[in-house]
């Protein structure tokens, strides 16, 4: 009996994911003293896959860059003909004078940029990160 596939899938099971903190950071809001935090974490499995790929959390939302998501959100991007995808789901856009977008930028390299308005700020903070795989 070819043991091999059994160990395969008990060392599969084993594997831990681990989150490794890749940025934090803060915009505040000066018209009434709030405060929008972003924290951004690479994952070692992500997706059906378990693969590597990014999670984007802001004010109790969480947007997951993993490949099934990114292939379809590419795909998406391509049949509109745009180089990014604003990804709405895992967006707060309710004001257009304080908002948090999530977008996925094609390019030579994959990247998530995220943007954070405030109300007392003239110009969003945007900051993007390299995706840890290619399509």
């Amino acid at each position: 009996m070819d043991t091999s596939l059994i160990e395969n899938q008990v060392n599969k099971c084993n594997m831990a994911n681990i989150k490794t903190t890749v940025d934090e950071w803060e915009v505040m809001d000066l018209e009434d003293n709030s405060t929008i935090s972003v924290y951004v974490t690479h994952n070692t499995e992500m997706g059906n896959q378990s693969v590597p790929g990014l999670q984007v959390m802001t004010m109790g939302m969480t947007v997951n860059y993993e490949p099934l998501h990114v292939e379809r959100w590419t795909y998406a991007a391509k049949k509109a003909n745009q180089t990014e995808y604003f990804v709405a789901d895992g967006s707060w856009t309710h004001y257009e004078d304080r908002y948090i977008k999530h977008y996925l930028v094609m390019g030579e390299k994959l990247k998530a940029r995220v943007e954070v308005k405030v109300r007392s700020k003239d110009k969003p903070v945007v900051k993007e990160y390299e995706l840890p795989f290619s399509q």
